[in-house]
């Protein structure tokens, strides 16, 4: 009898969705801000190239303020919300979505509302891509030991490169030309390389 195979995370953009959490004015403050943004809004042009639906949510708007324009999120709707989760706010658009099957992550802030919304999705059985390079929080302790936390639950600690190469899946794509464009130039530095240097306990 054949050996069950462990759940590989394969990423194809008929079956994946985009969730932009929370990246808003008030938190500019947050560690690598723009860097985040950055490579957010790289995962938001590659989504939107290879129709990869996307959704953007709000924390309390009317105390953090909208969205950043770099994101360049222009079109999406944002979702308000209050919850440290994005499930309840997009519930609907889940559910509209029978084939969905990975979700890819970025946002603010590690320890609260994407840990949170990895273990909603989780909890209903959908495959979670944390873009390690598109999360952070205040503190980078929090940021690195949510990162641990979500793994030990069943996430997927992806680059957005990784994803991106994933989503694309052959440099015979049509749109391969205009996605080379975007990651020609590596993501910047996010302050990662010092949270995974070294014999690390918590990602043994």
């Amino acid at each position: 009898m054949a050996a069950v195979r462990p759940n590989l995370g394969r990423v194809l953009p008929g079956s994946s969705i985009l969730f932009l959490c929370d990246m808003q004015e008030k938190f500019r403050h947050v560690a690598y801000f723009p860097q985040i943004v950055s490579v957010a809004a790289r995962m938001l042009k590659v989504a939107r190239l290879l129709e990869v639906p996307a959704v953007l949510t709000e924390q309390y708007p009317g105390g953090l303020g909208p969205t950043v324009p770099e994101l360049g999120a222009e079109g999406l709707r944002p979702v308000a919300k209050t919850c440290f989760s994005m499930v309840p706010a997009v519930l609907q658009e889940l559910d509209a979505r029978p084939q969905l099957r990975s979700v890819l992550l970025c946002g603010f802030e590690t320890q609260a509302c994407i840990l949170n919304t990895t273990l909603d999705l989780l909890d209903r059985g959908l495959q979670v891509h944390v873009v390690v390079d598109a999360c952070s929080s205040r503190s980078q302790v929090d940021r690195l030991v949510a990162l641990a936390r979500m793994r030990q639950s069943g996430a997927f600690l992806s680059t957005s490169e990784g994803l991106i190469l994933q989503l694309v899946g052959d440099a015979a794509h049509p749109q391969f030309k205009e996605i080379q464009k975007i990651i020609k130039e590596p993501a910047p530095d996010s302050g990662l390389l010092g949270l995974f240097q070294g014999q690390n306990p918590l990602f043994r």
